[in-house]
């Protein structure tokens, strides 16, 4: 697995290994097949080596007329995918703040966790380790510094506490959103050399990433804010193909707290990305859910609403989901075809009242189960 970052000094390198000619004159014509080997350096050291079949055919000058046989050149294979292999699965989490109020005296997160780093994500740890790429809003910096701005509620996650992601299975993190800069502009450079330190792959409105799977299969992400416009990442995703991105995903921490209807906001933006060529919009911010729209082919999530969040301690809806999506790829892995969706309610915590920061999914057909996929506007039957 590997990934990196369009716009700046991890872009993967290519290096072209030297094609060696050799051959003999024995009098008449001769022709040799050779063979070049393209090596890819990328970021994780990880090499991927791919070979192709060169015909290189040399002429030479005769007094005599000498039967020559020129060789039929050789068909450059194309790799074919098995079935298994076609299908890249991802799953998506919503709001994650993997700690308390930095100012509150009320420590409960740290107390409820107290110390264990697999706490938090016990219950899906096993799904997420199991799929090709996990997703989530993580919205808190990752710093030590404490100088802070002073809105009304400040987060701040130790960054040893990134295990928290790492032993869950959680590979990739959007960290366009409106608390990623609590502690200034040094709070963010910090959150995001942290986030590379443990091999966590984030993505905002000024970087992308890409993400390569254990099948082979580089995914390309890239966040945008609340007051960001489609257009303003669209040099991003330009990159992202360039790297060499066959599925794209777009994550948005937009839209109106509390409410569990997408603005015509959230619309425009989401259209507009899936117009440009992303592949699925996946939508946080607004602490609710918000209905599953499929446009143009595509699928859009206005809101899983909020997974882990620590910054709240008395849950007025405790509503959450896992949504994994099934990218199906054409036989060479260049095309994503299809799509499928499979959708799992969850509650935030364990426990009511109050919050556990331990969620847990629903009973099957339970009435929590359907007010889920009421609000989504899903049933298992859609896919």
């Amino acid at each position: 697995m590997s990934s990196g970052h369009s716009g700046r000094n991890k872009i993967i390198k290519a290096a072209i290994a030297v094609l060696a000619l050799s051959f003999a004159m024995t009098g008449c014509d001769s022709t040799e097949v050779t063979e070049s080997v393209l090596e890819v350096e990328t970021t994780a050291n990880t090499e991927v080596i791919q070979s192709q079949h060169t015909t290189v055919v040399l002429e030479t000058v005769s007094t005599e007329i000498t039967p020559t046989n020129t060789p039929t050149p050789t068909a450059t294979p194309v790799p074919t995918l098995t079935p298994e292999e076609r299908v890249v699965t991802v799953s998506f989490a919503g709001d994650c703040t993997l700690t308390q109020d930095y100012r509150s005296s009320n420590r409960q997160f740290d107390s409820v966790v107290n110390g264990d780093m697999e706490y938090c994500f016990k219950n899906c740890a096993e799904m997420f380790k199991e799929d090709d790429m996990t997703l989530v809003n993580l919205e808190n910096p990752v710093t030590d510094r404490t100088s802070h701005k002073n809105n009304q509620y400040i987060f701040q996650m130790k960054p040893e506490n990134l295990e928290m992601l790492t032993l869950a299975g959680i590979e990739a993190v959007n960290i366009a959103n409106n608390h990623i800069n609590d502690f200034w502009e040094d709070g963010l450079k910090d959150t995001r050399n942290n986030l590379d330190e443990k091999g966590i792959v984030w993505s905002d409105d000024h970087y992308a990433a890409t993400y390569t799977t254990q099948k082979g299969i580089v995914i390309g992400m890239v966040g945008l804010g609340n007051d960001t416009n489609a257009s303003q990442v669209h040099g991003l995703i330009d990159d992202l193909r360039d790297d060499g991105a066959v599925i794209i995903i777009a994550s948005c921490h937009f839209g109106q707290e509390g409410v569990y209807e997408p603005t015509d906001r959230q619309k425009k933006v989401a259209h507009d990305l899936i117009d440009y060529g992303v592949d699925i919009v996946v939508g946080t911010h607004p602490h609710r859910l918000q209905p599953i729209e499929k446009y143009n082919g595509h699928y859009i999530f206005y809101s899983l609403s909020n997974f882990c969040f620590g910054g709240n301690y008395s849950l007025s809806d405790p509503d959450s989901v896992i949504i994994q999506c099934d990218f199906i790829m054409d036989a060479d892995g260049k095309n994503c075809v299809d799509y499928r969706l499979r959708v799992f309610p969850y509650s935030q915590t364990s426990t009511r009242p109050g919050n556990d920061f331990c969620p847990k999914p629903y009973e099957w057909e339970s009435e929590e189960y359907f007010r889920v996929m009421k609000r989504l506007e899903w049933a298992q039957g859609d896919e």
